[in-house]
């Protein structure tokens, strides 16, 4: 048989030899299936956790503005700066903005009734708003409605947060439609809206459409602020053009203004995270590798009459190398399931008692499987090696 070829084993039987070490050994299989587990699990929670947090964090960031800009005409100018009345038409050309809307202040007052003194003053300001304005600013509507097409052409009114308590309104008329006084005309009440953090000036504003403000009240039509949407990645972009797109003539009579300190901050974060993920889950990965290893080698040594008898009935190196970095792997990747469910149910406990929004990277769980199996044959593989050197005589001999 010297010259003959060794026998060929099916891929089924070399698999059902690598999984014989996990059957007849399920304790210890599952404790070293543990350690992979565990670094797995580790790997999910390192990964997810963080990544739920920083979406909790970018949501709160988000909210302070750090996608939003505004351009209003510079304080302090003698005479006053007046924006192009088409201002807030060009800003919305721009090609990474997504929302523009603009408000219009010309002086006027408003009041609760028409009986109301001239040295009266509740410090209310009457805005012209454009129907998109809420798009603009992410305003919420808490009672009634917001100036649409059709009501921004009539004497219809939406008093912000503050306006609203100063001037007595609860909530939009039903039986009795709410009206206030504007520029000596009657305004019926369509509209309450939630507090806008970022855009207090409109809390302390009563909003009427467009249309109507130039027909009843003499508005001119400039825009006295122009509110702007954009992407976090091109704030900085659409903010260098904003101030000439506006007032191409003058750029430098606009005020531009945006959170800054919000925006840098968000990166920071980010960059932050993205560096702590990848340390330890690199610590986690590697500490269950170890354990894989450990068990694999111990396995060599404790399985020599077997390693021996098998290559004296005619295994060759190749197949008992098989055999063993199959049984490494198999039990990497039991480990590896087990360790992804655990960290999923964990993530999900932990988000669902901090209130956060779930969040797992597909990364984590395919790069716990995936790593599983690297690792596993990087750790079975000297195991292996040192059992296909085995000597049949010596093994059997010394047993």
């Amino acid at each position: 048989m010297r010259g003959s070829e060794s026998p060929r084993l099916d891929p089924l039987d070399l698999l059902g030899l690598g999984l014989l070490g996990i059957r007849t050994r399920k304790a210890r299989a599952a404790l070293s299936a543990l350690g992979i587990a565990i670094g797995v699990a580790t790997l999910v929670l390192v990964t997810a956790v963080p990544a739920s947090s920083r979406q909790a964090l970018d949501e709160e960031l988000s909210a302070l503005g750090t996608d939003r800009l505004q351009a209003a005409p510079a304080p302090d100018q003698d005479p006053p700066v007046q924006l192009p009345a088409e201002a807030a038409d060009m800003v919305a050309r721009i090609g990474p903005v997504t929302h523009a809307s603009a408000v219009g202040d010309w002086g006027l007052r408003v009041t609760r009734t028409d009986r109301t003194g001239p040295g009266d003053f509740n410090a209310l300001a009457v805005l012209a708003a454009r129907t998109d304005l809420l798009q603009a600013v992410e305003g919420t509507v808490r009672e009634g409605k917001f100036l649409d097409p059709a009501t921004a052409a009539y004497p219809t009114a939406v008093l912000g947060k503050v306006a609203a308590d100063r001037l007595g309104f609860s909530q939009v008329g039903v039986d009795e439609p709410a009206r206030v006084f504007v520029g000596g005309r009657w305004f019926t009440v369509i509209g309450i809206l939630d507090p806008v953090p970022l855009s207090a000036e409109l809390d302390r504003a009563v909003m009427v459409g467009w249309p109507v403000a130039a027909d009843l009240l003499r508005f001119d039509g400039r825009p006295t602020r122009i509110y702007v949407r954009t992407s976090d990645e091109q704030v900085e972009a659409v903010e260098q053009v904003l101030a000439a797109t506006v007032f191409p003539q003058h750029p430098s009579d606009v005020l531009v203004t945006r959170p800054a300190d919000a925006l840098s901050a968000k990166r920071a974060v980010a960059q932050t995270f993205g560096a702590l993920f990848l340390a330890l889950a690199g610590v986690a990965l590697l500490v269950g590798g170890i354990g894989v290893a450990n068990t694999m080698y111990i396995s060599v040594l404790e399985r020599r009459r077997e390693i021996g008898l098998r290559r004296a009935l005619g295994a060759h190196r190749g197949q008992i190398r098989t055999q063993f970095v199959t049984e490494s792997v198999v039990l990497s990747l039991l480990g590896a399931a087990a360790g992804v469910s655990a960290g999923v149910l964990a993530v999900l406990g932990y988000c669902a008692f901090q209130g956060w929004p779930v969040t797992i990277p597909p990364g984590a769980t395919l790069g716990g499987l995936g790593g599983a199996v690297v690792i596993g044959a990087l750790a079975g593989l000297y195991p292996a090696v040192r059992a296909a050197r085995t000597d049949p005589t010596e093994s059997l001999s010394s047993v």
